[in-house]
């Protein structure tokens, strides 16, 4: 297992450093450098060279990149020209209200998910598993921001029930204003309960299948007792890797989900660095996205690995 681990935080830290060079050449792929594109483009030659001076810009390129390297293990993400102020206090005000937000979505879809899928497969090809499946069909066809405007008019217009924007101030609104958020980790979780357990419920067949169960039935095994401790755990599996994958798809939702409820997390200023051509905080929020991601499928390895030793003894 150790062994095991060495390898895949190896390959990480890989991956971690191509995510840097990849972000430090677009930045400068930026049109006309990155003087002229923080500036604006009615900046004069001299304003450029001084700005470039300024910043470490007129470096050779690998000097850059090391400085680049330096400041992001270092913690600096950079400095915002178009809000005036380091990167670093903008994301530390945005990146808790995500997390509340992708996580509390998350658990609550991986719980129903996998209870859902786990039924289907107990019930397959009954009037439940065929009605569960459409259901899991209809809402992954469905676009994020569909649902949303869907559950805005139903909800929020028409019963009242919810508002129709997420919590606005700081990241313990979402405590204190808990019904602003149920809108929002409702359009999240339902189109991931539908991923979740349709994986569930093949894999929950794929393990039925096994010649284990059918010993542990033939020794005299209730169902409940399959289901706890021989079911559950060889079928989420291929949970825990869906789950790693499926960190990108999530911050992608969010965007688009905190751009429909106007809820201030780092996907609406990942949506208005783009508009407002900010490209410190949009540089920032590539590496900061693209490293969760490789950390979150180090964990899933590591977990799949723990789960089955087959894995690592490969």
């Amino acid at each position: 297992m150790l062994a095991y681990s060495a390898r895949r935080v190896l390959q990480a830290l890989v991956v971690v450093l191509f995510l840097t060079l990849l972000t430090f050449t677009f930045f400068h792929m930026l049109p006309g450098g990155p003087a002229r594109a923080i500036i604006g483009r009615r900046a004069t030659p001299r304003q450029i060279a001084i700005f470039d001076r300024e910043n470490g810009l007129d470096e050779p390129i690998i000097v850059q990149y090391l400085t680049y390297l330096n400041h992001l293990i270092h913690g600096n993400l950079g400095y915002s020209y178009k809000d005036n102020e380091s990167v670093n206090s903008i994301l530390a005000q945005d990146i808790p209200k995500s997390l509340i937000l992708i996580g509390s979505s998350t658990l609550i879809a991986l719980v129903i998910g996998l209870v859902t899928g786990l039924f289907q497969a107990v019930r397959r090809n009954s009037i439940e598993d065929h009605v569960l499946t459409g259901g899991a069909f209809f809402l992954y066809a469905m676009p994020d921001f569909f649902l949303a405007l869907i559950l805005i008019d139903i909800f929020a217009i028409r019963l009242h029930v919810f508002p129709t924007e997420g919590p606005q101030g700081s990241w313990t609104s979402a405590f204190t204003d808990p019904q602003a958020m149920v809108l929002p980790v409702a359009t999240l979780s339902l189109t991931s309960i539908a991923i979740f357990s349709r994986y569930m419920r093949s894999s929950a067949l794929d393990v039925f299948g096994q010649d284990f169960i059918r010993v542990a039935r033939a020794k005299g095994a209730s169902t409940g007792h399959l289901l706890r401790w021989h079911t559950l755990r060889n079928s989420c599996i291929p949970i825990i890797t869906l789950l790693g994958l499926s960190l990108p798809g999530l911050f992608t939702g969010a965007i688009i989900i905190e751009e429909v409820f106007n809820y201030p997390g780092l996907g609406l200023e990942t949506f208005k660095s783009a508009v407002d051509r900010d490209y410190a905080v949009t540089l920032a929020i590539t590496v900061i996205v693209g490293f969760t991601t490789i950390i979150g499928n180090l964990i899933a390895d590591l977990s799949y690995a723990w789960l089955d030793p087959r894995v690592r003894l490969q």
